[in-house]
């Protein structure tokens, strides 16, 4: 079997299994994780708290954290959704009331997931304790966005390698722009 299709029927398979979860917290905990997370109220909010109560290190780690999810979001909304064109999952393969409630956008990537994780791969090494802390709810996101039926499980994993490498960038910019300006 070729390999892109044994990777398109993981993928299938990995989509209808999480989004078939049915366990409590699945059904109560991770709707809240997407409402908080649209619209990047939740990296948003996590910022503010980190800049207002955690002295100079807080407000390096959230305007790291700030920069580093607008460039992802850019990145997967802007560019990566008007370059590949996918359809969401099929609305039969999810079966709870989550999925009437997608975007019309193309599936791939995750812009959700690039923001968590790109927020959370800058704050890391500015506060690494914030950085910790803001991890749980970015792999929530990262989850809920397949088990609502939004993505399949390769447009979240894009979205991760989008917001990770997003953060290196960020970070390495300031570096690399000094260097740009110093002669010789």
């Amino acid at each position: 079997m070729e390999i892109v299709t044994v990777l398109r029927d993981g993928d299938r398979r990995l989509t209808r299994w999480m989004a078939a979860w049915d366990s409590d917290w699945a059904r109560r905990g991770l709707p809240p994780v997407e409402e908080a997370a649209e619209r990047t109220k939740l990296w948003w909010a996590a910022a503010l708290v980190m800049a207002a109560g955690g002295g100079s290190r807080g407000r390096k780690a959230a305007v790291a954290g700030i920069m580093s999810m607008a460039v992802a979001e850019l990145l997967s909304n802007g560019v990566g959704k008007q370059l590949v064109e996918r359809r969401r999952p099929p609305k039969e393969w999810i079966p709870h009331d989550d999925v009437e409630d997608r975007p019309d956008s193309s599936s791939f990537p995750s812009g959700h997931t690039a923001a968590a994780v790109a927020f959370t791969a800058a704050v890391a090494p500015a506060w690494p304790w914030a950085g910790a802390a803001c991890a749980v709810p970015a792999a929530l996101v990262a989850v809920e966005r397949v088990h609502s039926g939004a993505h399949y499980p390769s447009d979240v994993a894009a979205g991760a390698a989008i917001g990770l490498t997003t953060a290196a960038l960020v970070r390495a910019a300031p570096r690399l722009l000094i260097r740009l300006r110093t002669p010789g």
